[in-house]
């Protein structure tokens, strides 16, 4: 559809925006490039438009690749637009007022693979955003003793195929259905399912032979078609309204804006309003540019000037002062209105999108708005306080921030798919700050989570290190080898940790009587700092004299601390055996038979 065509029509229905997601390597691009390839294939080369991050691929060409399943008569819509740079950043990023900008999302799913941690991500995503999506469960054509139709719709495949290959695939896909399941999304194969408003649709397709292709985009055109028809009601002539993409340094242009428009028509000297670091930005489009028809707009460095874009389109706005502007952030044509209230309308929208900061914890950077939200939700989700959260390069004064944190395991900047400059790396260079970056959300805070945890860990096995152990020991008949200064007994630890240089004594009633202090362990001959549960030792024990203080027989406690016992109790009973909790247990109870509230 060319603007001038829709331009002729103030009332229209804009074409459906359709993001795809899905873990890596499970075909996102090889599915959009498969129908791109198939639509220049069907002859309809002039039709299908490359647009800035976008390709519209008219209904007359969804026509003509889906063959018997889409009469253009039975559809009002324009035909579909596809988001170009497929993966959660491109959806997170691309937004409008109350969710994302993606009327319709297509998952994608390795048939063989199934749900990886990606695709959780992406549900999680769609699920919170609430966009309707269909599943394209992607790689068909490696299902063993596969026979390929080329670009036939998947039902005519089918019949192809042999009784073995089809129900491999059969238990692959439900499989991947289950996998919704236990999502909370109730799924079927796509034609098996009568309301796709409760239920998701599962296409199986093959981006490398185009089987399936046909069906998908059906899906895709019939569910915007039934359900979707209103939103896509525009004022085509109204002023603009889109998203910024992505903000990029163009040759001749300086800094440009690669936006989504999905409201209204942008032209070129139009006054817009862009979301910026600070301020909302005011400034006048100087160029509106698109790529040569058929250029790839990933690689390709060429475009075209046009007068004029309308709704739902891609394009890249050249215009002065963009430095500051935000991928995510909205654009807004002022035109006929006033600015005051455009640039009011524009600082409410980035507004809904401020992260809930505390007085203590992380410091957040990411590339673009919408990543910055994803993160934070994906944060208090894992319940860590967000002490900074902005888009942008890691700088200086994210590191002086985060050095301020009161906890060593909150001295942390995560970043989300974005650079260091270099004036940071020396400042993280000379701090205690830990910078952690990635470009897959659930691996930066699986990565934290990972730090604090070995960090915990640490400090407790060194709490331990100071922490006198609880131990029951029991002094053998017939092991006495000096009777004082010191005495030597041979003893058998019941329970516990019995340690060198401890105290220890024995329970009178309810009351514990301290009578002398280890001095030495020797086990087979051998002096050692430390005896466990069921091992006999010989021992040294300044102070009492056997006969007169202890006897054969004796059971003997170390002697715990009260502070020592409570931190044992409230903090450390994961990090000790058993059996040391045993012994502990057994000298808490001794104590407060006398005193109920000893050591808590």
């Amino acid at each position: 559809m060319s603007d001038s065509d829709t331009r002729d029509r103030p009332d229209a229905l804009r074409t459906p925006i359709v993001a795809v997601l899905g873990h890596v390597d499970h075909g996102k691009t090889s599915l959009l490039d498969k129908i791109r390839g198939s639509a220049v294939s069907e002859g309809e080369a002039g039709a299908i438009t490359q647009h800035i991050g976008a390709t519209a691929v008219p209904l007359d060409t969804i026509s003509s690749i889906a063959g018997s399943l889409v009469d253009p008569d039975d559809f009002d819509l324009p035909g579909l637009l596809f988001i170009d740079t497929p993966g959660h950043h491109s959806f997170s990023t691309l937004r409008s007022r109350g969710g994302a900008l993606a009327d319709i999302a297509v998952l994608v799913v390795d048939v063989n693979d199934g749900f990886q941690p990606q695709t959780e991500e992406a549900i999680d995503i769609l699920k919170r955003t609430g966009t309707p999506f269909v599943v394209a469960a992607n790689k068909i054509d490696t299902t063993p003793g596969w026979n390929p139709q080329e670009g036939e719709p998947i039902q005519v495949s089918y019949e192809a195929q042999s009784d073995r290959a089809s129900s491999r695939l059969d238990e692959n896909l439900y499989e991947i259905i289950g996998q919704l399941s236990d999502s909370g999304f109730s799924a079927d194969l796509y034609w098996r399912v009568q309301d796709f408003q409760g239920n998701v649709g599962v296409v199986p397709v093959s981006a490398v032979t185009g089987e399936g292709v046909p069906d998908l985009l059906t899906v895709l055109m019939g569910l915007s078609q039934r359900y979707m028809k209103d939103q896509m009601a525009i004022d085509v002539e109204g002023p603009g309204a889109g998203t910024v993409l992505e903000v990029k340094e163009e040759k001749g242009f300086g800094t440009t804006l690669d936006v989504v428009m999905y409201d209204g028509t942008i032209r070129e000297g139009d006054e817009i309003v862009v979301g910026g670091m600070g301020d909302p930005i005011v400034t006048e489009v100087r160029a509106l540019l698109q790529p040569k028809p058929l250029a790839e707009i990933r690689t390709e460095k060429r475009f075209d000037r046009v007068d004029s874009v309308a709704a739902a389109a891609g394009v890249k706005i050249a215009a002065p002062d963009l430095d500051d502007a935000m991928a995510g952030a909205p654009v807004r044509v002022v035109r006929d209105r006033d600015r005051e209230l455009v640039v009011a309308d524009v600082e409410s929208e980035l507004a809904e999108i401020e992260v809930e900061t505390e007085e203590e914890g992380v410091v957040v950077k990411a590339d673009t708005l919408g990543s910055l939200e994803a993160m934070a939700n994906a944060l208090v989700e894992a319940e860590v306080p967000i002490l900074r959260a902005e888009v942008g390069d890691v700088a200086p004064r994210d590191v002086a921030v985060a050095s301020t944190a009161a906890e060593a395991e909150h001295q942390v900047i995560l970043g989300f798919n974005v650079d260091v400059l270099s004036n940071a790396a020396d400042e993280l260079e000379e701090s205690d700050v830990r910078l952690f970056h990635d470009d897959v959300i659930y691996q930066l805070v699986e990565d934290y989570e990972t730090f604090v945890e070995e960090r915990q860990r640490a400090q407790q096995e060194t709490v331990l290190d100071k922490i006198i152990r609880p131990a029951r020991f029991r002094i053998l008949p017939d092991h006495v080898f000096r009777q004082n200064d010191p005495a030597v007994v041979g003893v058998e630890v019941l329970s516990g940790t019995l340690k060198n240089n401890t105290h220890v004594g024995r329970f009178d009633g309810n009351e514990f009587e301290r009578l002398g202090q280890l001095s030495g362990i020797q086990k087979e001959g051998e002096d050692v700092s430390e005896a466990r549960a069921g091992e006999r030792v010989s021992v040294a024990i300044d102070g009492p004299t056997v006969g007169r203080g202890i006897d054969e027989g004796d059971e003997l406690w170390v002697d715990l601390p009260e502070k020592h016992a409570k931190i044992l109790e409230q903090e450390l009973t994961d990090e000790i055996p058993a059996d040391e909790l045993e012994a502990l247990q057994g000298f808490l109870d001794n104590h407060r038979r006398r005193d109920p509230f000893w050591g808590k």
